[in-house]
C-alpha cells in the first residue's frame, strides 16, 4: 500500500496524494455527486440532519452493513455541547527523514505550496469539509494548528471543525473562534516539528478507526464517528425513525400511561397501535421514509 501511495499520479506531486481515478476506485459503493478531486459529495441536507443522529444510532447502521471499525474516542474536545458534522479531508504524517522529507518540500514547492506542510491540507479545504489528520497521537512537537490556521479552516469550511489525532496549540485563541469543534488528544505551546506530511485524501488510520477520504465525519461528546459516504442517508433516516419511538415512548412515560417495564421492550400490539395513532396525528410532518416505514404507507 505504501508503494501505491507512492506511485500517485501527478495532479499533485507530494508524496501519497490519491489521484481523483484513485479515490473513486477506492471509494466505489457511492453512486452520487463527487467534488473535482474525487471525494463523494454526500449532499448537504443529509449533513445537516445527520446533526441529531447519535454516535450510537450511527454505529448501529453501520455494524449492520460489515463496517465495525468506524469510531474513535477518548479526545480533548473544546465546546461544552460539541456537535462536528462534515466531508473528512484526510492528511497522515510520518516521522521525518531528512532525505523524504526534503523531496516533499521540493515537489510542494514545485506544485506552488506556501508555508508549512500542514498548511498544505487546509489549502485543498471546501465548505463543509472537515479535516481529520493522523499525526500518531503526537501532542508535543504534534501541533497540527494553532490560531491563526485554525481561523482559516474555519473561514474555508463554512465553520465546521477539526479531528487531529494528534495536538494543537493556542487554546484560547482557537476557543475564541465560534462554532469550531476541535477533537485533539491534546494541547501544548510547542510548533509542529520532527514529522512530514505523507498523504492527503488517502485512506488513514484515527485511532482504532478506518477513515476514508469523503466519510461523514460525526462528532460528538462521545467521540468521533466516521460514516462511509454510502451509508450517510440511510444512518439518518433510520436515527430519524428511532427518535420518532423515543420521543413517543418517552411521552407517554412522562403521561403515566404505560410503566417503563411496558416501553423499555419489544411493545405489544396495543402499544404499537397507540404509536401509530400518535403518528397519524403527526403526519403532515414526517419525512417520506418515515411513513413509509412507520405507516407502511
Amino acid at each position: 500500500m505504501a508503494c501505491l501511495w507512492l506511485a500517485c499520479g501527478p495532479a499533485l506531486a507530494q508524496v501519497g496524494a490519491f489521484s481523483k481515478e484513485q479515490v473513486i476506485q477506492y471509494t466505489p459503493l457511492w453512486k452520487g455527486e463527487r467534488f473535482p478531486d474525487g471525494r463523494p459529495k454526500v449532499p448537504d441536507d443529509i449533513l445537516e440532519r445527520m446533526k441529531a443522529v447519535s454516535i450510537e444510532e450511527a454505529w448501529g447502521t453501520c455494524r449492520s452493513h460489515g463496517f465495525n471499525n468506524q469510531f474513535e474516542g477518548n479526545w480533548v474536545i473544546t465546546g461544552e455541547k460539541p456537535v462536528l458534522v462534515g466531508r473528512a479531508v484526510t492528511a497522515y504524517f510520518h516521522p521525518v527523514r531528512p532525505d523524504v522529507n526534503r523531496v516533499i518540500a521540493e515537489n510542494g514547492k514545485k506544485d506552488g505550496r506556501i508555508g508549512g506542510q500542514n498548511s498544505w491540507i487546509i489549502d485543498t479545504v471546501v465548505k463543509g469539509d472537515v479535516i481529520v489528520v493522523d499525526l500518531t497521537g503526537k501532542i508535543v512537537d504534534g501541533t497540527f494548528m494553532g490560531d491563526n490556521l485554525a481561523n482559516s479552516i474555519w473561514s474555508k469550511s463554512g465553520g465546521t471543525g477539526v479531528v487531529v489525532d494528534g495536538g494543537a496549540r493556542d487554546l484560547e485563541g482557537v476557543e475564541e473562534i465560534p462554532n469550531f469543534v476541535t477533537f485533539t488528544r491534546g494541547w501544548d505551546p510547542s510548533a509542529i516539528a520532527n514529522v512530514m506530511l505523507m498523504g492527503i485524501n488517502t485512506p488513514v488510520r484515527i485511532g482504532r478507526a478506518s477513515v476514508m477520504p469523503g466519510d461523514v465525519v460525526l462528532g460528538k461528546k462521545e467521540g468521533v464517528f466516521f460514516v462511509p459516504a454510502h451509508l450517510a442517508q440511510e444512518v439518518v433516516e433510520k436515527s430519524e425513525v428511532i427518535r420518532l419511538r423515543d420521543q413517543f415512548g418517552h411521552q407517554r412515560l412522562r403521561e403515566g400511561k404505560y410503566t417503563p417495564g411496558q416501553i423499555d421492550r419489544s411493545w405489544t400490539s396495543e402499544i404499537e397501535s397507540d404509536f401509530k395513532g400518535w403518528l397519524k396525528e403527526r403526519k403532515d410532518t414526517l419525512t417520506p421514509y418515515q411513513r413509509q416505514q412507520l405507516l407502511k404507507e
